[in-house]
């Protein structure tokens, strides 16, 4: 059976990304939760993780880190984990990869706080410009899907690695009262109605640990529940 390390369900948004996915397609797996600290890489984390971070996974004594190393990892084991059509499969891996490399501002700004409920705030050029881009690249998946009569509510009909990638964005947007377009609110409903999200944050709520993340709430005068 696998093993996944993770950090604080409440900030570890990379943590979050393969844990989704593995309880989207009823994967056993058993989870070790370990305190991280927000500031990168750790020599506490290595005798589990081989570059000082989570996620990590463990096939039995083999190890796979990076939140998307280990998607993929899954998903040759897992095919269904993709889009079955093959542009629409390598759509899904340029906008995962996309995720993975960029929005430096939406990280950096909005960091994840899963208990945080603010009232909305007022973003930064950066960030606007990471939301108008995330904006349109869900858009544009949704219409690639539609155009092929696929069903279902998620970036590319069925639940995909994209979704997965994805999931911290969707909390992040929830947590800081982020006004959502309104095509796209029936997606972002679909996602935080998803048992594994609704999971995830139940987690997060039980949680004593607390980063200087949490500042944020009286930052932007939200309530912490």
């Amino acid at each position: 059976m696998f093993q996944l390390y993770i950090g604080h369900q409440n900030y570890s948004s990379w943590s979050l990304r393969p844990w989704i996915l593995l309880k989207h397609f009823n994967i056993p797996f058993s989870q070790t939760v370990v305190a991280v600290s927000g500031k990168g890489a750790n020599a506490s984390h290595r005798g589990y993780a081989d570059n000082g971070l989570v996620p990590c996974l463990h096939d039995d004594d083999f190890r796979v880190w990076d939140s998307m190393a280990i998607c993929e990892y899954l998903a040759e084991q897992y095919p269904a984990m993709w889009p079955a059509d093959r542009q629409l499969r390598a759509r899904a891996r340029s906008i995962c990869a996309e995720m993975h490399s960029g929005f430096g501002g939406l990280r950096s700004q909005l960091p994840m706080n899963v208990r945080l409920r603010a009232k909305g705030i007022a973003n930064s050029v950066e960030v606007d410009a990471d939301l108008t881009r995330i904006f349109a690249i869900w858009r544009n998946a949704r219409e690639l899907a539609a155009q092929q009569n696929i069903a279902g509510n998620y970036l590319f009909g069925e639940f995909s690695i994209a979704d997965a990638m994805y999931a911290p964005v969707v909390w992040r947007l929830f947590c800081y009262g982020v006004k959502i377009p309104a095509d796209l609110q029936p997606y972002i409903d679909t996602m935080l109605s998803h048992p594994a999200m609704r999971e995830w944050e139940a987690a997060a709520q039980a949680e004593s640990a607390r980063l200087p993340y949490d500042n944020l709430v009286e930052q932007f005068g939200g309530v912490r529940i």
